[in-house]
Order: C-alpha cells, then structure tokens, then sequence
C-alpha cells in the first residue's frame, strides 16, 4: 500500500516539475529585450546559423554520378528517383566503354524525412547533406528538385539550393550535363 503511495507522489511531482518548466519558458517570452527571431538572425537578408553536422537539403554532384541506384535503393521513403540510359562509346584510351547516361535525378522533398542514409552508400561520393534549411513553396511540385537540370553551381552546393533556381529549372528542357559518360 506504502508503494502505491509513493507512485502517486512521485506522479504529482514530476506533472508538478513538467508545469513549472513550461511556465518558467511562457514567461521568457514576455520579457522586455527579448526581441523577435527576425530581429535576433534577420532571416532572409543574413541565413541563420547551422552546425557543422547539420542535415538540411542535399548537394549533388552530377559530373560525377555514375547512375548506380544505391542512393534510391537505400532510401526508406522512396523518395529519390533516378532517370538512366545506357550508353555505349569509345574512351580515351580507344577501349569500347559501356556505362550509363543521367536523364533525371529527382529528389521528393515533400517525402524526404533528412535522414542521409542516401549518402553513406554512394561509391563516388556524389551525394551529400547540404546546410540549406529554407526551400519553401507554394505548390507540391515545387518540392520536387531535378539536380540534372539545376545549373551546376546551384546542384552542387556552391550556391544556395533556393525556390527561385528551383522554379527555373522546371523551365529547362534539356540537362546541364548528361553525365560523366557521354
């Protein structure tokens, strides 16, 4: 009788704990110099701050890609899809090469939960978590980003993967880039 005295103690000291850390936080928020989240980062002119390990959208190197589908495969959402068609010709050294061409690779980030399992699997090291943390949109298709038609410097990360380069890349017909085996 004496333990269940002693749970229902504890119970009302641990709901009691639990409404003081929510009224101790609902009281910061009134404090005079608090300032709002746009004063403190001035989000969008200045990007706020990521960590170093920070999973946000992805960079892709389609130069480098060699179509091989384990990025796809090893997705849990099923989330990445990889447009490939075989190509035949002559490399360098006059030896007849086979390999595939890159039509599309599309990730659906509507789907995509950030969890960089895509990463870990690829043999060439084409694919990487990115620090980009604001893709937003109006519609569901602007989620869904076609690396083989954004211009290099945005697919690979040396400009910020934004709506606008994403909305124009819809426009292209044709890819930058047909892949490393042309």
């Amino acid at each position: 009788m004496w333990e269940w005295f002693r749970n229902i103690a504890v119970a009302v000291k641990t709901v009691a704990h639990g409404l003081w850390v929510t009224l101790r936080y609902w009281l910061i928020t009134y404090q005079e110099g608090r300032g709002t989240f746009t004063e403190k980062f001035e989000y969008p002119e200045k990007p706020v701050e990521v960590a170093a390990r920070y999973r946000g959208f992805h960079r892709f190197d389609l130069t480098t890609c060699i179509a091989c589908d384990q990025c796809a495969n090893a997705c849990p959402v099923d989330c990445i899809y990889i447009g490939k068609e075989r190509v035949e010709g002559v490399g360098p050294d006059g030896k007849k090469k086979k390999g595939f061409k890159i039509s599309g690779y599309a990730i659906d980030y509507s789907k995509c939960m950030f969890c960089a399992l895509c990463v870990e699997p690829c043999p060439v090291d084409c694919i990487f978590m990115g620090a980009t943390l604001d893709l937003s949109c109006y519609s569901r298709d602007g989620c869904i980003v076609d690396y083989s038609r954004l211009p290099v410097e945005v697919a690979w990360g040396r400009s910020t993967l934004n709506p606008t380069a994403v909305a124009q890349s819809k426009v292209i017909t044709e890819p930058v880039h047909g892949g490393p085996n042309q």
